[in-house]
């Protein structure tokens, strides 16, 4: 029987943010699925306002994971982003020949959600090593062996040559 662990997931809110929610959905859609170090590379190079609060939004949740969870920001991704849409604030301008305008200052809710990257066989590989490694510290380790000398290498050599004969001269 073989047991999968599903991946910790993280969430952070930002509420009631004085934007347009379609502006801001247009920034949160460059970060979905992508790595955390990634995603404020990208944040951090886009020009909307949205950019600057979708990046408070993700710092969030990456301490989250790390306070709550003890998840590293490297091994976080971008699971899902949204952008839902807050109440909307009604304003009235006024207009020509006593008429007037309806503003509508809107609000948007944005949800970043982060999820540890599942394990390669090569990193769970790494970590069982380090675990045996840990549980194999209270056993004692064998002594290192001796380093032969230069003396002893040439003594070796020596006798592997062919002996020499007396009667020829050069």
């Amino acid at each position: 029987m073989s047991t999968t662990e599903t991946p910790r997931e993280v969430r952070a809110q930002a509420k009631y943010v004085r934007m347009s929610p379609r502006k801001a959905r247009l920034v949160a859609e460059h970060i979905r699925g992508r790595s955390v170090p990634e995603a404020r590379a990208v944040l951090a190079f886009t020009s909307r306002e949205a950019a600057g609060v979708l990046q408070k939004v993700l710092q969030s949740a990456v301490s989250n994971a790390e306070a709550n969870h003890g998840i590293a920001e490297d091994r976080l991704y971008v699971k899902t982003t949204y952008v839902d849409g807050g109440p909307v604030m009604k304003r009235w301008r006024a207009r020509a020949r006593g008429r007037v305008a309806r503003i509508r200052k809107r609000t948007c809710h944005i949800t970043v959600t982060l999820v540890e990257a599942p394990l390669t066989p090569a990193q769970s590989a790494t970590q069982e090593v380090a675990r045996a490694e840990e549980n194999e510290t209270t056993t004692p380790k064998p002594a290192p062996a001796k380093k032969k000398t230069a003396a002893a290498s040439k003594k070796k050599t020596a006798s592997k040559r062919p002996a020499k004969k007396k009667g020829a001269a050069a």
